[in-house]
């Protein structure tokens, strides 16, 4: 059968990867389409979240350099800091259905471990506003991580960037930590 109306046929063809028709996915209407939240009914409130995650290296030189400065690209910790904050501004770009949100603190820390040969960041976002953070405390640290990759690939191509995780979240309708080496989890709803 010939396309006479590309568009009619378009319309019934799948272009969404779910076919649920009732979700508790927030980002999923009725019919399984992806589409960005409605958050103008919802209150402002003072929101926070905290993302954790590790960069371990594949011998003991990688951290030496960094603490020591010695690497050709220049001081790892700082770069990766800076890549962490700009990552956070710029999550609603590279995340397609994140609202742009008014940042208020963004506190993000590298620390090198020496006793397993690693770099551990934690980021952490702060905003005033009628959606939550998560995302962009998680692309921060992401990002910080991949830019410790990127600054030390020449001397190590073994790293591996794990338990990246949510490990606080702060406002909105519940709180919530989070831990993953004791595998717990504290939940406050407020409803």
């Amino acid at each position: 059968m010939p396309f006479n109306n590309p568009a009619r046929q378009l319309g019934s063809l799948r272009l969404f990867s779910t076919t649920r028709t009732t979700s508790d996915l927030t980002h999923v209407d009725s019919s399984g389409s992806a589409h960005m939240v409605d958050i103008s009914e919802k209150k402002e409130t003072r929101r926070s979240a905290t993302a954790k995650g590790v960069i371990r290296f594949s011998n003991d030189q990688v951290a030496t350099l960094i603490r020591n400065n010695q690497l050709k690209k220049g001081d790892v910790l700082s770069v990766a800091r800076i890549a962490g904050i700009m990552a956070v501004k710029l999550t609603p770009n590279i995340i397609p259905l994140c609202h742009p949100i008014m940042v208020t603190k963004i506190k993000n820390n590298l620390v090198v471990c020496h006793s397993d040969n690693s770099v551990e960041v934690t980021c952490t976002v702060e905003c005033f506003g009628k959606t939550g953070v998560e995302m962009e405390a998680m692309t921060g640290a992401m990002a910080s991580l991949t830019t410790v990759y990127d600054m030390c690939k020449a001397v190590d191509k073994h790293m591996v960037i794990s338990q990246v995780y949510i490990s606080e979240k702060r406002g909105g309708k519940a709180d919530f930590t989070f831990d993953p080496a004791n595998d717990s989890t504290a939940d406050s709803s407020r409803q």
